[in-house]
């Protein structure tokens, strides 16, 4: 069991409590992005609900681990916010590259799109959007998913030495853009921020119901970012959990799960993978291939974000322009920047933004660029202080507390990109403007 996560020593101790019976009804997945949380916490469901003895060996083709293999079975609930676009579109490559040459690895490279595919798709079932708006909206969009990833597993793909007649290339390319254009419209107009508190009040509805077959699990996504009103709900639940489901959340920092909650779950620790490691994951899961030189610096999520649509540096120029803009005192152009950066679509590229913006802010108002901050001074007039040093830490604070601000309004409350921006921009010009008249402190 676990043999898909790669160079994680949480995979053997959790096998460990899996044969000592100790495994508990709440569980942690803590560690850095990539490390492999979901992938082990996907793996954790299929071997608890295996039926075959002894359960949970990878090659097991009872009818419960093939529906788990294909993220279709019905014990699983996953919820929580990612960022599925650029998995998605790393595994299209593979698949169509893999289908192009008949690669030994095609039918893997399959099962890999498909996998993408509905780690999305299963984030929108009926169970957690049931009575929400959206739904009507959502329902065409997953349906028509549904049908061309059935076409698409029907497809007879043949590998390696294998014999039959040659399948139409320009058929499954065609198949698999219109999957990953659907993929992006779910995520982009869809996908929430953070789970909402009435999918974390459906989802613990749902644990209470009595499963037929083995262990239901619920996966709870990026823990750490949720409100205050679905962690009280969540807290509800595993203050008594059912016996036969098992939670599992994952986080990218423990300590910023709720202390309530940490003190209910039992914590696995994935380590960050150095960067051979890093690249062995690239080469067998997507057949990517690092550079030699390149082997010691390896990152998968460095790996991912090449297939954004705009270049990151791109990204991260803009949102460094867009700071340097406001604290010489002129006004940023919203609309020639929101084009730069591709419509910001897939929204990991405003997180990326968001993150240059950030960055800059620290940079230039504590790193020592504070003239930019004094109109007509010069950096002889400014003496270095411990009130100064006191005003630029505040006004550090505030203009990335304005940052944070700005982001939420955009993925929580879904204001538009543009007014967003362009409050931002205010917000922080007139912290700028109190700072230069001594009114921060």
């Amino acid at each position: 069991m676990f043999e898909n996560l790669l160079f994680q020593p949480a995979s053997l101790q959790l096998s460990e409590d899996i044969r000592q019976g100790q495994l508990p009804n709440a569980l942690l997945f803590a560690g850095p992005p990539a490390s492999g949380k979901l992938t082990c916490a996907l793996e954790l469901a299929r071997v608890l609900s295996c039926t075959a003895r002894p359960a949970g060996a990878w090659q097991c083709s009872c009818d419960s681990c093939l529906k788990h293999k294909s993220l279709v079975s019905t014990s699983v609930l996953l919820a929580g916010s990612r960022s599925c676009s650029l998995e998605i579109a790393a595994s299209a490559k593979t698949f169509l590259e893999a289908l192009s040459c008949g690669a030994s690895h095609l039918k893997a490279s399959r099962y890999l799109f498909v996998r993408s595919i509905r780690k999305l798709s299963c984030r929108f079932s009926p169970i957690l959007w049931e009575g929400e708006d959206k739904v009507s909206k959502i329902a065409p969009i997953l349906a028509a998913m549904d049908e061309s990833l059935e076409e698409l597993e029907r497809l007879p793909i043949l590998s390696g030495d294998e014999t039959g007649s040659e399948l139409d290339f320009s058929k499954v390319e065609k198949l698999v853009k219109e999957l990953v254009t659907l993929a992006n419209k779910l995520e982009a107009g869809f996908m929430y921020d953070t789970i909402p508190v009435a999918q974390m009040r459906r989802a613990s509805s749902w644990a209470r119901y009595k499963s037929e077959f083995g262990k239901k699990v619920i996966i709870i996504e990026n823990a750490d970012k949720m409100q205050e009103g679905s962690r009280n709900a969540m807290l509800k639940i595993l203050e008594e959990p059912p016996e036969d489901v098992v939670f599992v959340l994952t986080a990218t920092r423990r300590n910023s799960v709720m202390p309530t909650i940490l003190s209910r779950v039992r914590p696995y620790n994935f380590l960050p993978r150095n960067g051979q490691a890093q690249a062995q994951v690239i080469s067998r899961v997507f057949h990517g291939v690092v550079a030699p030189d390149q082997l010691d610096n390896a990152s998968i999520e460095d790996y991912l974000l090449s297939f954004l649509p705009v270049s990151p540096e791109v990204v991260v120029c803009a949102g460094s322009q867009f700071i340097q803009d406001i604290l010489e005192g002129r006004q940023p152009e919203i609309e020639p920047l929101i084009k730069a950066c591709g419509g910001f679509e897939p929204r990991l590229l405003l997180n990326q933004f968001f993150k240059a913006v950030s960055r800059t802010l620290r940079d230039m108002v504590l790193g020592g660029q504070d003239t930019l901050l004094q109109q007509g001074a010069t950096s002889s007039d400014q003496p270095q202080d411990l009130l100064k040093q006191f005003r630029l830490a505040e006004l550090s604070t505030q203009c990335l507390a304005a940052v944070h601000q700005c982001n939420s309004h955009i993925t929580i409350y879904n204001q538009g990109i543009a007014a967003a921006l362009e409050l931002l921009a205010s917000d922080i010009s007139l912290l700028v403007k109190k700072y230069r008249g001594g009114a921060i402190i």
